[in-house]
């Protein structure tokens, strides 16, 4: 598998339900999450369910696939994941590892759309994100992350 990505936003909140913020940084701890964020506290949504989900990646391609196909325009403080990338495979990451900087993340797996998003943002974006709502991933090797940085596969 050949190709080189880009991680283009960084968003946290800090609990369920509330706003995504934009990052312009980010410490990836291993086997925890990213500090500062809902899942790495326990105070995610699905934070009681065991799943691997310490840091959670979506494409941008799927953005804009929503925008053109069904003129549904997602904005990246909205769907709810906490790294947007371009040029990275996600769907095809699941039990690989790959790198975003100096962090080594291996991926989970596929994270699935849920109707709790669509109370959160009142857009009726649960079907069209079945099998694009991106990817759940442990964090294999902690650091500090920011826009900009290349994602290659390990």
């Amino acid at each position: 598998m050949i190709w080189e990505g880009k991680l283009l936003h960084i968003h946290t909140t800090e609990a369920a339900g509330m706003r995504m913020d934009a990052r312009s940084k980010a410490l990836c701890i291993a086997g925890v999450g990213i500090d500062g964020d809902r899942y790495a506290s326990g105070k995610g949504y699905y934070s009681v369910k065991p799943d691997i989900r310490e840091v959670t990646l979506i494409e941008s391609e799927t953005l804009a696939a929503l925008r053109r196909d069904h003129g549904i325009d997602l904005a990246v403080d909205e769907h709810r994941r906490n790294l947007t990338t371009i040029g990275v495979p996600l769907n095809h990451l699941v039990g690989r590892c790959f790198s975003v900087g100096s962090v080594v993340l291996e991926g989970g797996r596929l994270n699935t759309p849920c109707r709790y998003l669509e109370t959160l943002i009142d857009k009726p974006v649960f079907k069209m994100l079945l099998h694009r709502s991106g990817l759940n991933c442990r964090i294999t090797q902690g650091g500090l992350i920011e826009p900009g940085d290349l994602i290659k596969p390990l």
